[in-house]
């Protein structure tokens, strides 16, 4: 969870801005309703994601609440119940985030939705292509600002070689005019001779010609940006392509996500399962296990279905957090798929950890005691099915045997 800090001395505007940013389960807040408060509160050490910051308190009315905000390196949203273009201007330089009136309800909104975007920028990683050393380190120290992960290329062929390297670059901001090759080119590259779709595309040319922009949207970019780049209207161009390609990740997780539980269903484990034991290297072992939560009907029929599906969301939040680098697999019910190619140690490890958190896991706010049960198997085979019969028959004997044990052969191991 991240936290962040709000300096406000109005006690309603707290209010609504503390209660819009903790609708988002990502987020707490501190509030702070006066510079000396917000002085301890980042003297105190506390890692905060952001601030929102009045720019007018009555111990600070000249701004000095933004000025310790940006001194402790916190992105920074100014909060201010009057617009003046100057101000405005002198705050985006000194480097904060957004300048935002409070003169509606949407003001506040518009708060929280900016930090849901900073806080899904510190894993978006962003490639920067731009030959003049200037222009590049001015584009990358405003991705910065807004929590990118930022890498940089200085001509085309550096950026190719970028990608290849950094497999997980989400977006790539590139100059049309560079001597190697040209922002065609390297859209060529990225779309067609490399098949990477999802990648967002943006351009920027110092060229203000309608043609170039048309042109380039044809060949696959997602937009074009006009030279000098400005603050809001580079981050608010940004923000939408990102804001649309999520939207379509999750139009496509819709179909291979479990609805209760966020993690992924049976029909995109058979679908991953396909690509997987197809593609296996000879080297490589897959383990598959089933994981079982122990006495979950009694839970139903004691505190109703209700209590049942928040005990299966964190129980699946435990899951995710502990098996993060693997697939996990709402199978059916309380049952639950891991499937890993981790080595079998490292795996065996990372498991009796997470067998041991669920016995000292208090879940729901009735404080449910409930462990689980795990069949593992670790064994080379063919193909899912087969494995997943072995593992289920696994789980089948842990429950039988005394249940909160994991079974990964003959032997028992508590």
């Amino acid at each position: 969870m991240h936290k962040i800090l709000v300096i406000e001395d109005s006690v309603t505007v707290r209010t609504i801005v503390k209660k819009l940013i903790e609708d988002n389960s990502h987020f707490n807040c501190e509030l702070c309703k006066n510079l000396a408060q917000a002085k301890k509160a980042f003297d105190s050490g506390e890692n905060y994601l952001a601030a929102v910051v009045d720019l007018n308190l009555p111990d600070a009315p000249n701004g000095e609440s933004v000025d310790l905000a940006l001194s402790y390196n916190i992105p920074t949203i100014v909060l201010s119940g009057n617009f003046e273009e100057n101000t405005r201007n002198q705050l985006l330089d000194k480097g904060v985030l957004d300048y935002i009136t409070k003169e509606s309800p949407y003001s506040y909104i518009q708060v929280a939705t900016l930090l849901d975007r900073v806080r899904k920028n510190l894993v978006t990683e962003v490639l920067v292509v731009e030959d003049l050393d200037s222009s590049r380190e001015h584009i990358c120290g405003l991705l910065r600002k807004f929590q990118f992960k930022v890498y940089e290329a200085s001509g085309n062929k550096e950026a190719l070689s970028q990608l290849d390297r950094y497999s997980g670059i989400k977006l790539i901001v590139a100059a049309h005019e560079m001597p190697d090759m040209n922002g065609y080119k390297l859209l060529k590259a990225v779309r067609h001779e490399r098949g990477m779709q999802d990648i967002i595309f943006i351009g920027f040319s110092s060229m203000k010609d309608s043609v170039l922009t048309s042109k380039f949207i044809k060949s696959g970019a997602n937009d074009l940006l006009a030279k000098p780049l400005y603050h809001e209207e580079f981050f608010s161009r940004i923000t939408q392509n990102l804001d649309s390609q999520d939207m379509l990740q999750t139009i496509r997780d819709s179909a291979n996500l479990d609805a209760l539980t966020k993690v992924y269903n049976r029909r995109y484990l058979h679908k991953y399962a396909d690509e997987l034991y197809a593609n296996r290297r000879d080297d490589e072992n897959i383990i598959v296990s089933m994981i079982d939560a122990d006495n979950f009907k009694a839970v139903n029929d004691t505190y109703g279905h209700k209590t049942g599906d928040d005990f299966l969301q964190e129980f699946a939040s435990l899951l995710k957090e502990h098996f993060s680098q693997d697939l996990v697999v709402r199978y059916g019910g309380e049952e639950f798929t891991i499937v890993t190619t981790q080595p079998a140690k490292v795996f065996f490890i990372v498991l009796n950890d997470f067998i041991n958190t669920v016995r000292q896991t208090l879940f729901t706010p009735h404080k449910l005691n409930i462990t689980c049960s795990i069949g593992v198997s670790a064994e080379f085979h063919n193909n899912l099915e087969a494995q997943l019969e072995v593992a289920d028959t696994r789980l089948y004997d842990a429950k039988n045997s005394g249940k909160d044990r994991i079974i990964d052969s003959d032997i028992l191991k508590h």
